[in-house]
């Protein structure tokens, strides 16, 4: 077991700071290459505060914003424009990044692509759904309408 401090929030594992135990080949071959946490070391509790006082100060300041983004978000349906062929199949697929400049886009604020989690790839036009972490515990289901780039 390899005892590793998050940097990045980690669905099913934990949150940015949380000092976790894992499998040597799932922090060898993953976190630690893709950068969302970093070996856990005699001083990393100074890190383990540095990473939680940056993670309050970047998170929604109050529950209460939190729950007024939810429901702007869950009232409206985003709309992202793909380059698609013409049955409908995209070329590529729709990142988490798109739906992120497309929720920008519509003026309902901005939202980090981190927080945002897609349960199927998209990869054809139609009708979505995707989750976004607003704050601990508050999460919200987004409406999303994949249409073709003209």
């Amino acid at each position: 077991m390899a005892k590793l401090i998050l940097t990045h929030e980690v669905t099913g594992l934990g949150s940015a700071g949380d000092v976790v135990d894992v499998k040597n080949g799932y922090a060898r071959n993953y976190l630690v290459p893709q950068g969302f946490a970093i070996l856990w070391t005699r001083g990393g509790e100074k890190q383990v505060t540095d990473i939680k006082q940056a993670r309050a100060s970047r998170a929604l300041a109050s529950l209460d914003e939190a729950q007024a983004l939810k429901a702007k978000l869950e009232s409206a349906t985003i709309t992202v424009k793909a380059s698609a062929g013409s049955e409908g199949r995209l070329f590529g697929s729709v990142k988490t990044a798109d739906i992120a400049a497309a929720v920008a886009e519509s003026g309902l604020g901005d939202i980090d692509k981190r927080t945002i989690e897609l349960t199927t790839p998209i990869k054809s036009t139609g009708a979505f759904s995707a989750t976004v972490r607003l704050h601990d515990g508050v999460s919200a289901t987004l409406a999303l309408k994949v249409i073709a780039r003209k």
